[in-house]
């Protein structure tokens, strides 16, 4: 369980080699000693460097499982061996692809496998957290979401109609789970500072991984259930939503 001063004695990170995910893992091993699960794409070769870089943080055991996002009827069987060495405590989803967004809406392989990726594997281990944690009595699940996803635009609307539709699931999971124990935190950051932004032009607001990682573990000790990083972005999304059509068709986003 959450010790007394916030701290998870126990993490899971599907999308192991995430590096939002890894950058809320090395913010708890700030504070002490974590015992971490890496859910990691078999073959990934970001897996062994981030084994590596997780040890010398501090971490008490890494241990590593092979997970496809798309491979549903395996991912009972992942969650069941995480959670084989005892309760974990939190739960990161951060898997997803970003694709080429001219390309995805022109291609019906591309399209399906970005669906399949970020929506459907994304509420398939979702599933999957909320009954163990049900289970255990206690847990918290961070949803790596979108702002992308709050309101789709044309510019990226493969994408983001995935996001909406995990976004929506994670928000009503918690709403689900709500007096059971186990909690959610659902996470809509704009343009993070990764591998998966390094081909795409800043935009304003962007952050870095590390204090989007301080943000989210912050929220999680404040037990809420919906944040925006950086914070600013929730008063640009407020007005955004209010944008009529016509207009909002012709923003440069």
């Amino acid at each position: 369980m959450f010790d007394a001063v916030g701290n998870p004695q126990s993490i899971l990170l599907l999308g192991g080699t995430s590096e939002i995910g890894l950058a809320i893992i090395t913010e708890y091993l700030r504070r002490q000693p974590v015992r971490v699960v890496l859910a990691c794409q078999p073959g990934d070769p970001l897996t062994e460097a981030s084994v590596d870089a997780l040890k010398v943080q501090g971490a008490t055991a890494v241990e590593v499982l092979d997970f496809d996002a798309t491979a549903f009827d395996t991912h009972p069987a992942v969650v069941e061996a995480a959670f084989a060495g005892g309760d974990i405590d939190l739960a990161i989803v951060a898997f997803g692809l970003l694709g080429d967004a001219e390309e995805l809406w022109q291609n019906q392989a591309k399209a399906v496998q970005i669906c399949q990726v970020n929506y459907t594997g994304a509420v398939s281990v979702g599933v999957l957290l909320g009954e163990r944690f049900k289970a255990q009595g206690h847990g918290q699940i961070v949803a790596m979401s979108t702002v992308a996803g709050e309101r789709v635009r044309r510019s990226n609307f493969v994408y983001g109609s995935t996001k909406a539709g995990l976004d929506g699931f994670y928000l009503n999971l918690g709403e689900a789970l709500d007096g059971l124990g186990p909690k959610v935190l659902v996470v809509r950051p704009g343009q993070v500072r990764t591998r998966m932004s390094a081909g795409v032009k800043e935009a304003p607001l962007t952050v870095d991984k590390g204090d989007a990682a301080k943000q989210i573990v912050q929220a999680v000790a404040d037990g809420k259930t919906l944040i925006w990083v950086p914070p600013a972005f929730r008063f640009v999304m407020m007005a955004l939503r209010h944008v009529p059509r016509p207009v909002f068709r012709r923003l440069p986003i």
